[in-house]
């Protein structure tokens, strides 16, 4: 059967210490789990039932089999993960300075395996018939992987649902002043984009958040999502309408798994055809329940966990009125 939710690109091993509040120099003890955002995507949607798989690669060493034991215990197909000799799977390390200081460390060079993906090597006809194909901004950063990125995207032709995670890591990129070229022309093959105001100021030079989702409209998605961190998430339709999800509530433990839960969460919410406001809602909350928990990937909730911060919030589906709906289209149009 196709697949609901098929991803491409960054995949590893996350290593993140055991204490919070001091660098890695003072750290003694680390937990070891799956990493990269595709990977933690696909495992999102996989706790909702979804059938998920991943495409990517991992180096030819035990961290690689880690992965793909570890996609196949949170239910995510590892068909499509194959295995490049020019690196060892990628490894990456974080310090905790809760409520919002996470600084990452990658271990990438000279160059992960998940970028020596090549065109030919894809399955396009899975890559076709997956309702949902998510990509990210990091997967155009190098190539091969920029090509088999774009060739994917173009043989898709936005059939079902296309995601395009801006995902901008500027450390990957040799010359991030390419990569507006790279995003635009991806932009015109997908019908979702998701990312926050750096993000969308790099894909479309515009940093306001209602001008941001505009420029992303404009440049040929259906769906814009602008995260906002702590003033809430904005999305805005392909027939101007607007709404504005407030935060969720949470104490920090460590932000950086929250957008890859977004994104599965918002995965779900689309296929189960929920208005934009309830999806919304819905993976915004997703996104506050692992930033109060220490992994990624072992710490995707399911959808009675989501619900049930919903009803905490006060932001359940009851809450997802026209009326809540249409006042936020009208507060766009003063802005506009």
């Amino acid at each position: 059967m196709p697949f609901e939710v098929l991803t491409m690109g960054r995949v590893g091993v996350d290593v993140y210490p055991l204490q919070t509040g001091v660098g890695l120099a003072e750290v003694t003890s680390f937990g070891k789990y799956l990493g990269g955002s595709p990977a933690n995507v696909a495992v999102a949607a996989a706790r909702y039932g979804r059938r998920s798989a991943v495409v990517t690669k991992t180096g030819r060493d035990p961290f690689g089999d880690f992965v793909r034991s570890a996609l196949a215990g949170f239910g995510v197909d590892n068909g499509f993960v194959g295995v490049s000799g020019i690196a060892p799977t990628p490894v990456t390390f974080c310090e905790i300075f809760p409520p919002d200081d996470f600084p990452l460390y990658f271990y990438r060079l000279p160059k992960a395996p998940d970028l020596d993906i090549r065109p030919e090597e894809l399955d396009l006809t899975a890559v076709r018939d997956s309702s949902i194909f998510w990509m990210t901004g990091t997967g155009l950063s190098e190539e091969p992987s920029r090509s088999a990125t774009l060739a994917a995207l173009e043989h898709r032709a936005k059939a079902g649902t296309t995601v395009f995670d801006l995902d901008w890591r500027p450390m990957f990129w040799a010359d991030p002043a390419q990569a507006r070229s790279f995003y635009a022309e991806a932009l015109r093959h997908t019908t979702v984009a998701v990312g926050n105001v750096e993000e969308c100021q790099v894909a479309t030079g515009e940093r306001e958040p209602y001008a941001a989702a505009k420029a992303l409209l404009a440049a040929g998605v259906e769906l814009a999502v602008v995260k906002q961190g702590p003033k809430g998430v904005l999305a805005m339709d392909r027939d101007g309408s607007v709404c504005e999800i407030p935060p969720v509530p949470v104490d920090v433990v460590n932000g950086l798994g929250a957008g890859d839960a977004f994104g599965g969460a918002l995965c779900h919410g689309l296929l189960s055809g929920w208005d934009t406001r309830r999806t919304i809602a819905f993976a915004n909350a997703a996104g506050a329940i692992v930033a109060g928990r220490l992994a990624c990937s072992d710490a995707m909730p399911t959808q009675a966990e989501v619900d049930t911060r919903l009803r905490e919030a006060g932001l359940g589906p009851v809450q997802a009125s026209t009326e809540a709906t249409t006042e936020a289209s009208t507060q766009a149009e003063r802005k506009a």
